[in-house]
């Protein structure tokens, strides 16, 4: 008793392997997943075709579909040979066969695979594609239910049973994350056939078609710029070869410390202006320096980016359960709770809170002043440790600032400004605002003024210095008007 899997390739009779047209045609019977297939139409009418096009009529689900059609073969193999028939090759995109070939072994049924051409060579026909030009096949359906394509953009891409505008409209949200509404794509119907069509389109444009169908597969081609997180780890690898650049070479952790900082602050200045354009320019000279530690510690058999990628890919959805697991949340602060304790519950797991003898623990030694005062002030909030209302931050404040002003000895007046700065950054943290962004910008609204009072000034011939109080305060407050 043998299951026999036969391809019937892309559509036309005329490609049907010689080995599929000898077992198809000596045949009495054969089973098919689908009569909905344009080669069925080319086999001698003696052979009986009998499809299991009744389950998807009475099935909504296609994983439920796919699972009877296997339960239904390896029970009619268990009877006797069966002979049944796929679209293309069994292999390509055949969730049934592989199903069947799993559970048949584990039954002990034999097994025998008849190859047919699946729907990638007249593809590559149609398209004038070499395959081993980095191609990637994928399942339309599976980049249909993600967020982001598993695609890498730098190579070409063949998407299979794109069937309808509901499955092209979810494929097209999900390449969205990654290429332009206006990257050009094909959609190629019914390839292999006489009904053969390559339309080429902008990838905003494929569900507005009413053309697809069972045979539509969608083509992607790569972007016309690197834009692959590969690829940029081939240039990052390719500069710290021996080939490479001696700089490059040459630079350790500790080196590029302070390019790290520098290109994070650059970061925030665009952030700060708003400026997209900057941002994006920004963002890639501080993945360059992630990309180049990474690289680094690759050459000193340290550790390797997947194992960067892995580490904060699984801390992320162990720290979002809401999202990852079946934790229901009501609100941020709910989510806020949440990565408190699962953050408590790794340190102890990793042995880590053991190590840390205070609430304080675990703020970083980097950060600058504004920041690790705001922070520690939050650590102490989380051991309970904060005022019951703002009203006694604004006070604390308040009381600071009087002290301050009390003082006369030049150390404590600069310990009283330390204890100001602290309690505004407490505030800063009640008031739900970021004390450097705040700040940031502060310092750059006065800069813009200060320089808009200086242009005042040489307008009327005056150095500042020359200028009066009164007169200095007129240009402040023409200033201030102009900025706004």
């Amino acid at each position: 008793m043998t299951i026999t899997i036969v391809g019937l390739g892309p559509g036309d009779p005329t490609m049907l392997t010689r080995c599929a047209w000898d077992t198809l045609s000596n045949a009495n019977e054969i089973y098919v997943r689908t009569a909905r297939h344009p080669t069925l139409e080319g086999l001698p009418p003696s052979v009986t075709v009998k499809s299991f096009d009744a389950i998807y009529e009475q099935t909504i689900n296609f994983a439920e579909v796919y699972a009877q059609v296997a339960d239904e073969v390896l029970r009619l193999g268990e009877a006797g040979d069966v002979i049944y028939c796929v679209p293309g090759h069994p292999l390509v995109g055949e969730s049934t066969v592989t199903d069947i070939l799993r559970r048949a072994k584990e039954q002990g049924l034999a097994t025998e695979v008849i190859a047919g051409l699946s729907f990638v060579e007249p593809a590559l026909t149609a398209l004038q594609l070499d395959a081993l030009d980095g191609l990637q096949i994928a399942d339309a359906l599976d980049i249909a239910a993600r967020h982001h394509p598993t695609l890498d953009p730098d190579r070409p891409a063949l998407l299979a049973q794109v069937y309808n505008r509901a499955v092209a409209s979810d494929v097209k949200l999900t390449l969205l994350n990654q290429y332009a509404p206006d990257h050009e794509v094909a959609l190629l119907n019914a390839v292999g056939t006489t009904y053969e069509q390559v339309i080429w389109l902008p990838l905003a444009e494929i569900d507005r078609r009413d053309d697809l169908a069972h045979l539509t597969t969608l083509y992607v081609p790569a972007l016309p710029a690197i834009g692959g997180f590969s690829a940029f780890q081939e240039t990052i690898a390719h500069l710290r070869a021996p080939e490479g650049c001696p700089w490059d070479r040459e630079q350790t952790h500790q080196s590029l410390r302070k390019y790290l900082l520098e290109e994070t602050y650059e970061v925030l200045e665009a952030l700060d202006a708003d400026d997209p354009e900057a941002l994006c320019e920004e963002l890639g000279d501080l993945l360059l320096q992630i990309v180049l530690h990474a690289q680094i510690a690759v050459d000193n058999e340290e550790f390797r980016m997947p194992e960067v990628i892995a580490h904060i890919d699984a801390k992320l959805k162990r720290r979002h359960p809401h999202v990852f697991g079946e934790v229901i949340v009501n609100d941020s602060e709910d989510v806020k709770r949440n990565w408190q304790t699962i953050k408590q519950e790794e340190a102890i797991e990793n042995g880590k809170a053991e190590k840390r003898q205070s609430a304080l623990d675990g703020v970083p030694r980097g950060l600058p002043a504004l920041a690790e005062a705001e922070a520690i002030g939050g650590k102490a909030a989380h051991a309970n440790f904060d005022w019951r209302s703002i009203d006694g931050v604004i006070d604390k404040v308040a009381e600071e600032i009087h002290e301050l002003q009390s003082v006369e000895n030049e150390t404590e007046r600069e310990d009283e400004l330390g204890d100001v700065l602290f309690s505004i950054a407490n505030l800063a943290r009640w008031l739900k605002i970021d004390p450097e962004t705040a700040l940031r910008s502060a310092t750059a609204k006065f800069s813009r003024r200060f320089r808009e009072v200086e242009r005042q000034a040489r307008e009327h011939n005056r150095a500042l210095g020359e200028l009066s109080d009164a007169e200095l305060d007129g240009l402040w407050i023409a200033a201030k008007r102009t900025s706004r």
